[in-house]
């Protein structure tokens, strides 16, 4: 059974993948449960997505040295400070045996912005229709390729510098993936100034709408819900929460009181739509 997984938190960001039961243990070492394993060069804390037999995730490779991650629970929020130079890069694997079946340099140069110690450099899940793959690397802009490697077009999304919205110098990266909707990709941009959702022609890349959004940096992806006979794009926040029609960008409900670091998706189902937040 070929079930396929296309963005962050698979199928309506729902979180649930139908088919096959999946171990509930396994052991890297010892080879239990573990059909294959590749090597990724870099450090990436994006989402493998799939679509048939290929799979796509991203990695942020520096050119000299090792970047290093900082696990654990400790209160240092300032960002690493490192001007060396990056490549950021997508690769295709075949999902039966690991092979790596291409890998693209969406681009090349030093950050923009500097990273957590917990986070990386190419944090943003990528998104496909089985047409085409949809990668955003933050400030180094939003890539689309398709599913065999040539790229079809590419966005500047300006400087996108998230991080703690009470000490700006305080850079975290940027962590909201894309989403695909029939024919448009849309990105939420919280960020410390001129914050937006928008929606891009997935053939081009040509922007649809633009929504200003006056809200904190946040790390969430969106969901598009059609749930009530309604499409729109439901977005977590601090400031603001809320809904926008999918087809306009128009807002059309809002609601405010969230946790000051937004991260969790949300998820909508029964005809509710479920929000998750630190306390505020």
């Amino acid at each position: 059974m070929t079930i396929n997984w296309p963005s962050f938190r698979g199928p309506g960001a729902a979180g649930i993948a139908e088919g096959p039961p999946t171990a509930t243990t396994w052991n890297v070492e010892q080879g239990k449960n573990v059909r294959w394993k590749t090597a990724i060069p870099g450090m990436g804390h994006s989402s493998p997505v799939i679509w048939g037999n290929r799979l796509w995730v991203t990695s942020a490779i520096r050119a000299a040295g090792e970047s290093i991650l900082k696990p654990g629970l400790y209160g240092d929020i300032a960002p690493v400070q490192d001007d060396s130079e990056y490549r950021w890069q997508v690769y295709c694997l075949d999902k039966r045996n690991g092979t790596i079946l291409w890998e693209r340099t969406a681009h090349t140069g030093m950050p923009k912005i500097q990273r957590h110690p917990k986070a990386t450099h190419a944090n943003c899940t990528v998104a496909t229709d089985g047409k085409h793959v949809v990668a955003c690397f933050g400030s180094e802009g939003l890539y689309c390729y398709d599913v065999k490697g040539k790229l079809l077009w590419q966005k500047d999304l300006g400087v996108l510098d998230a991080g703690f919205f009470l000490i700006p110098t305080a850079q975290w990266e940027f962590g909201s993936s894309p989403v695909l909707d029939r024919d448009r990709v849309i990105v939420q941009c919280d960020i410390q100034k001129g914050g937006f959702l928008a929606a891009f022609r997935i053939a081009d890349g040509s922007e649809v709408w633009r929504t200003p959004r006056d809200d904190v940096p946040t790390w969430s992806t969106p969901t598009v819900s059609r749930e009530g006979g309604r499409a729109q794009v439901i977005v977590n926040g601090f400031r603001h929460i809320g809904g926008y029609d999918a087809d306009s960008g128009k807002e059309l409900w809002r609601l405010k009181g969230g946790g000051d670091i937004p991260v969790p998706t949300p998820v909508v189902s029964h005809g509710l739509v479920f929000i998750t937040n630190p306390t505020g």
